[in-house]
């Protein structure tokens, strides 16, 4: 095997090692339900300085027991995550239909 093969081999090796590394990250960070500052970053994919001017905003929920150290409960960054939800095409399609029907049909 060549020198270059092995490079390409240990690469992909190293890149899937990689994938399962965040893997078991997220689905250790999906147990829990307090997250320090920096699993909330990885959880959300929030850059940590993104972060903080969310929470110094006062833009997402978050607990300071000892006014120092921040802390999230992971529900609440979910639902935090979940809002302004953008309704499909045919949602709104299907909305409209209903709003129609509602006045009178359509015309």
């Amino acid at each position: 095997m060549k020198l270059e093969e092995k490079t390409k081999k240990v690469e992909q090796v190293e890149e899937r090692l990689s994938r399962i590394e965040k893997a078991v990250l997220m689905t250790v960070l999906a147990s829990k339900n307090v997250l320090i500052f920096d699993e909330a970053a990885q959880f959300t994919g929030l850059s940590k300085s993104y972060l903080y001017k969310l929470t110094s905003g006062q833009k997402i929920c978050h607990y300071k027991p000892n006014g120092k150290i921040i802390y999230f409960d992971r529900v609440e960054l979910e639902n935090w995550m979940k809002q302004n939800r953008v309704s499909t095409t045919d949602e709104i399609a299907g909305e409209a239909l209903n709003y129609c029907s509602r006045k009178g049909g359509l015309r």
